[in-house]
Formats: structure tokens, sequence, C-alpha cells
């Protein structure tokens, strides 16, 4: 049975990324409001004069068409829609983040509308700051939203056996799929080798959405990293080893809100 060609008009997008295909055309991964990640083939675009030359920016949003029987579409349209200000300095390499996330995470072709908004909402607000406790919190409220959208809610507030809320002083481990366990004094009591473990403070922190010192917001920033790293499945996010690298330059590692 033929599978039938869909075809989209209008749709409100932002390009993820883009990649040279054959020796005119573009790959172009965008995450659109109403069908999610879309692989499109942009014909031409790379050629000087092509209506699509430039308009094909990440950051900025666009009303994109498509049409296509397969996973991969047949680019029809690309408009700018103005509105926003291209990201600079650490905001660009935050944007490049939520994008490589969304890039390895998110499946093809799975509507997340909230997900997108949540997005926007991101790239607006990094658009609107400079501070790195600012961006960081921005990128933690994204990276939840992410893991919910996606079936990975995680448990913050309650310990994942007792259901005994989390308290601040006391340490946990962070048990991946299930959520915080007490940290048992006794050595070997806990898989501590595969389970991050983290402070209850950090766990309210990121419930909350709310870091009262910035040792309180590095740790929240480790327990992501190590919960996304989880998911990844060694899918490496190449954002993060750019930073460093200039953290590195700089001597300040705290610049870093990945």
């Amino acid at each position: 049975m033929k599978t039938p060609r869909e075809r989209r008009d209008d749709e409100p997008a932002y390009v993820l990324h883009t990649y040279a295909y054959k020796e005119t055309s573009l790959i172009v991964e965008a995450f659109s409001e109403r069908a999610g990640r879309v692989a499109m083939v942009a014909r031409g675009a790379k050629r000087p004069r092509s209506e699509l030359h430039g308009v094909l920016q990440a950051f900025q949003p666009l009303s994109l068409g498509w049409a296509g029987a397969t996973e991969l579409k047949t680019l029809t349209k690309a408009e700018w829609c103005g509105g926003m200000p291209l990201p600079a300095g650490a905001a660009l390499l935050c944007g490049f983040y939520l994008n490589e996330l969304l890039l390895k995470l998110l499946p093809r072709d799975d509507p997340h509308p909230a997900l997108w908004r949540a997005y926007e909402s991101a790239l607006h607000a990094l658009t609107g700051t400079s501070a790195p406790a600012a961006q960081a919190e921005i990128l933690r409220r994204f990276e939840l939203r992410l893991l919910a959208e996606l079936g990975y809610a995680l448990a913050l507030t309650h310990e994942a056996d007792t259901g005994t809320p989390v308290e601040p002083g006391e340490r946990y481990h962070y048990a991946f799929d299930r959520g915080p366990q007490r940290k048992m004094a006794e050595p070997g009591a806990s898989p501590s080798g595969r389970w991050p473990v983290v402070r209850g403070a950090a766990l309210i922190a990121l419930a909350t959405e709310r870091y009262p010192d910035a040792e309180v917001a590095a740790e929240a920033k480790r327990l992501m990293r190590s919960v996304l790293d989880h998911y990844l499945e060694e899918r490496r996010i190449f954002s993060r080893r750019i930073v460093q690298d200039l953290a590195a330059l700089d001597d300040d590692k705290d610049k870093d809100p990945r």
C-alpha cells in the first residue's frame, strides 16, 4: 500500500541544524510547532540566488512548508517571520546546546507543541540576559521540560522508595528512572558507581526553579548532566566541549551554564 503524501503549509518552526546535500542542496532539521522535528531537503538552497539562501538560519522564527511521503520531506517554502534578535556570545552557545538536545533526544515526526513553546520561550529569555546564572536557570528549566515531554519526568521532591519528603541537608543517590534514594553511610550500601550523588537542596532547587547560591546551582547542573547523559546513551553533546575549551582559555569554568 502506497504511503499517502503529506503536505504542510505555513508551519511555525525553527531550524535546528543544516548540512550539505549533493552539490547545491541542504538537509534541514527543523522543529515545528505542530509536527515536531522534521527533516527536509532544501533543493538548491546553496545557490547564491536561491530564495532560500540566507533564510534557513537557526534561532529565527520561520514559516515553513514541506511535502513528501517518506521521513525525509521536500521543503517547499521558507519565510522569515522576524521579531527575535539573534543570540550572541554565551547565549548563542546556549542556543546550540538546546538544539543539540532536541536533535539527539526528540524523535522525528512526534508533535510536542508545549515543548516547542518552551523552546521559543527559552530562546527569548536567553537573548534577554547575559548573566551566566540566569542563563543556567533557563537551561535547567528547558532540560526538565524536555525530559518530561519525552516521558522521563524527574522525581525531585520525595524519596523513591519511601515517599518521604526530600530534606535539603541530606545526600541522595539519584536512581535513573526512579528518583532520589537516601545515601547510606555504610560503604557499598548503595550502587554509588552507577548513580550520581546529590544534596536535597539541589533537588528542591530544580523542583522550585529557585537556586539560592552558586553551589546549589552547580550541583543541579551536574545532576542534570548525568541524567541527560543516561538518556543520550553515550551520544555526546559537542556544544559542551566547545564551552569547556573556551572556559579553559579564560581559566574560568564557572562561565559554562551547561
